[in-house]
């Protein structure tokens, strides 16, 4: 489906953990590497008015909804999403899948220490999970020696902490330099696995008010979050 004309795939975290199993195992086959793009409103908004990252969201092999902004639009234009699949909740089902399925995993992003600390948790929590390797986010500059380092860990599944649009953009510049089945998006993944923020409490989270808590804790992200308004309005403009 589209909202705002920007593509977001109808799909669920049954559907995307799927999605992800199938990549791997025919990327074994010979296939191409796939981009797994978790976009929110903020990205969805970005991507109507930047026609490159527009591009990359339209080529991306799957398109997840990350945001109750997304649901509640779908819904407003009369599709309605079956759930969000955030970059965080993805991310712990590949981890757990990864764990059962011995597919190796690979964590890019973040502050120097955080993917080490987010690598350590993850591997606590799913026993037998194998994380081959992790690089923080400031590679400006040493980009080629990156690429070497993930694709000697022979990861199946890269997990990029980088930021929107920055994660999407790397993702889909190096796509074909990756030796890697699965390229997934996941914003700031790593610090709130690593313990560095804390996620908020769980009936927010089923209140969709995400964005609420991340700005209690972080007020610096308050011009961010004045995309939402202008989203919802655009959308209000549109249906």
């Amino acid at each position: 489906m589209r909202i705002l004309g920007i593509r977001v795939d109808k799909i669920d975290m049954a559907a995307a953990m799927d999605f992800i199993a199938t990549a791997i195992s025919t990327f074994n086959e010979g296939t191409p590497p796939k981009q797994v793009v978790t976009l929110n409103p903020e990205g969805l908004y970005l991507a109507t008015k930047d026609k490159t990252f527009a591009a990359i969201v339209e080529n991306a092999a799957l398109v997840t909804p990350d945001g109750a902004g997304l649901l509640w639009a779908a819904r407003r234009l009369g599709q309605p999403l079956n759930e969000r699949v955030t970059g965080i909740d993805l991310m712990i089902s590949v981890c757990s899948r990864a764990a059962q399925e011995s597919w190796r995993v690979f964590l890019l992003g973040a502050q120097e220490g955080i993917a080490q600390e987010a690598a350590f948790k993850l591997k606590e929590r799913f026993i037998g999970l194998q994380i081959c390797g992790f690089h923080h986010g400031y590679f400006k500059g040493t980009e080629e020696a990156v690429l070497e380092e993930i694709n000697t860990a022979a990861p199946q599944i890269l997990f990029v902490a980088l930021g929107l649009p920055f994660q999407e953009r790397f993702c889909a510049l190096y796509q074909n330099k990756l030796n890697v089945a699965v390229t997934i998006g996941v914003g700031g993944s790593f610090d709130v696995i690593a313990g560095r923020v804390k996620r908020a409490p769980r009936f927010m989270q089923r209140l969709r008010l995400e964005w609420l808590w991340r700005l209690i804790l972080q007020p610096g992200r308050f011009l961010r979050i004045l995309v939402i308004p202008k989203f919802i309005w655009k959308v209000i403009q549109n249906s």
